[in-house]
């Protein structure tokens, strides 16, 4: 993923905090040789305090055979996206035609070892901290290897801890134009107000206000 310094986070608690509330991503694990790489769709909980997502497949997902002999891992998470028509980028000194269309978006790109769960004990407790995460106000029974309802269904999952090793994040939000064109489609987006449109617009705003350079 390229990322220029104008789409650079501005620190690391803004792709922290963004994470947080964007837990749906693909992981992209190494196929065979010869083979296309494998990516399957997954909720996830992230912990910066221990620098790992957890999450757990089904049993027969083909995914856990590349697992044990290719560990390494990216877990690629993207949101908050839209379509900039190219009349919405020209800059002050052109005409409108000549701008050229662009896409916003966010994205956090996390390189992980994996470690495959498959002890009960170690599985329940995984599940417990997604359940923590997706579930703070509880409702469901307590996760415990050897209880109701649960206990009987461990041993259909395998549950995965990602040890994150690296973290690429991009802000793609009209940084290298000039505040003029930032606040002009700031305001298109706002008018046209469709989906994906608002998230954008709130992303380009925060971005415009911290000073984020340029260049």
């Amino acid at each position: 993923m390229l990322i220029h310094p104008w789409d650079a986070p501005t620190e690391d608690a803004e792709w922290q905090q963004w994470l947080a509330a964007h837990d749906f991503g693909q992981l992209a694990a190494n196929g065979r040789p010869g083979e296309p790489p494998m990516l399957q769709p997954l909720h996830f909980a992230y912990d910066p305090a221990r620098h790992e997502a957890v999450t757990h497949l089904a049993r027969p997902n083909p995914l856990w055979s590349a697992l044990e002999d290719r560990p390494k891992v990216l877990l690629s998470v993207v949101d908050d996206y839209t379509f900039i028509p190219g009349p919405w980028q020209a800059a002050e000194d052109q005409p409108p035609e000549h701008g050229v269309p662009t896409s916003f978006y966010a994205a956090v790109q996390l390189t992980c070892t994996a470690h495959v769960v498959d002890d009960p004990e170690e599985k329940a407790a995984l599940l417990r901290r997604q359940m923590g995460h997706f579930q703070p106000d509880g409702g469901s029974a307590p996760v415990a290897a050897e209880a109701a309802p649960y206990g009987r269904l461990l041993s259909g999952i395998r549950g995965l801890r990602l040890e994150v090793r690296e973290v690429r994040a991009k802000f793609k939000y009209g940084g290298k134009r000039s505040e003029a064109v930032q606040h002009g489609i700031s305001e298109r987006l706002a008018e046209r107000d469709g989906p994906g449109d608002a998230a954008a617009r709130i992303h380009q705003q925060r971005r415009l206000a911290t000073g984020k350079p340029a260049s």
